[in-house]
């Protein structure tokens, strides 16, 4: 049997990475270009400079990823590219990328939703059980997902406001640390055995979440702080970990009744969140005896191609090929990803 080589290619944020993976089973390359530090003094993503450095960097990222794979691109046998969601900017660098590799070379072209992506992320520590509780959580989306098979994604719970790192970038900016906050809050609170400040909970319905009601509490407090001057080192610490603990807390709370009412084999998470020390503890406390619970490998919580090639291989596998007329979307629903044709 002939061996299948997927070109993964990923542009949705600040990183431009590609990735080929052989057979589903051994990643050849992996290269990842990221911006992190061309963002850090606007505290965010400016979408024009990441569409610009997507520019700039996708020729010798391809270069490399060939490179370091020892194979050429007329063997290939598709590409996979995120179609969506994200800055559609740096979508679009990826999306002509792959269609040209597409058309030059007539193979197929595999549309991917990005969060598709962070679910089959798992995938490099075991396959997908299921029924499965996908877990995902990043700077713009949190959702629980629940999967009766591959492909198939229900979105069971999601944020009704602000996204789960969205709220911590946003804390984190107030307490005054460097972007990107979350890792910047997760790195201050590690190893500190710290009493949290009591905060408000939240009182959601069924699987849905909400930070922003509790972010802006937050803030307030800090700002209320601040103008007494009461606020020091030790305040930024209490609440790093506060804030730390009762956002995860929700999240813990909802997949745990959203695992037991579904009754799931499998408990996967991913998404740049995915890498908290703190959600990574207790998500193991919490579910590790009672289910099949996968965390990815920390250098697949953050966006990357070859989780992209990943997908890439479920969609060749079952023929579900693209027009090379698709188009990024900025916006894209997970459970629309299977229902419509790209």
């Amino acid at each position: 049997m002939k061996d299948e080589y997927i070109l993964g290619i990923e542009s949705s944020c600040d990183e431009t990475s590609m990735s080929i993976l052989k057979n589903n089973n051994e990643l050849l390359s992996n290269v990842i270009s990221t911006q992190i530090k061309n963002h850090q003094s606007f505290g965010g993503v400016m979408p024009e400079l990441a569409a610009r450095l997507h520019l700039e960097s996708v020729g010798y990222v391809l270069e490399e990823c060939i490179r370091t794979s020892n194979i050429d691109l007329k063997d290939l046998s598709a590409v996979a590219v995120t179609g969506g969601p994200g800055l559609i900017g740096g979508l679009q660098v990826g999306m002509i990328a792959a269609k040209t590799i597409a058309m030059y070379y007539n193979i197929p072209l595999l549309y991917v939703h990005h969060l598709a992506g962070h679910i089959y992320a798992n995938e490099f520590v075991k396959p997908l059980q299921f029924p499965c509780l996908a877990v995902v959580v990043s700077g713009g989306n949190s959702q629980l997902v629940y999967m009766k098979d591959h492909l198939s994604f229900e979105i069971i719970g999601e944020t009704l406001d602000d996204a789960l790192g969205e709220s911590l970038d946003k804390v984190a900016r107030v307490l005054g640390l460097p972007y990107p906050g979350g890792l910047a809050i997760d790195k201050l609170v590690k190893n500190h055995d710290i009493e949290t400040i009591p905060l408000p909970k939240p009182h959601i319905d069924g699987y849905n979440l909400s930070y922003s009601g509790l972010k802006s509490h937050i803030i307030r407090e800090i700002d209320e702080l601040k103008r007494k001057g009461l606020f020091n080192d030790e305040f930024v610490l209490k609440y790093a970990t506060s804030v730390e603990h009762a956002f995860m807390e929700q999240l813990i709370n909802k997949v745990k009744k959203a695992a037991k009412d579904y009754n799931v084999k499998q408990i996967i998470i991913g998404g740049g969140v995915s890498a908290n020390s703190y959600l990574r503890m207790r998500m193991k406390e919490t579910f590790e005896k009672k289910y099949d619970l996968v965390l990815p490998p920390l250098w697949c919580t953050t966006d990357n191609a070859a989780m992209i090639a990943k997908v890439g291989h479920y969609l060749l596998e079952r023929n579900i090929v693209s027009s090379l007329d698709a188009e990024s979307r900025a916006s894209y629903q997970l459970d629309e990803f299977m229902k419509k044709s790209a």
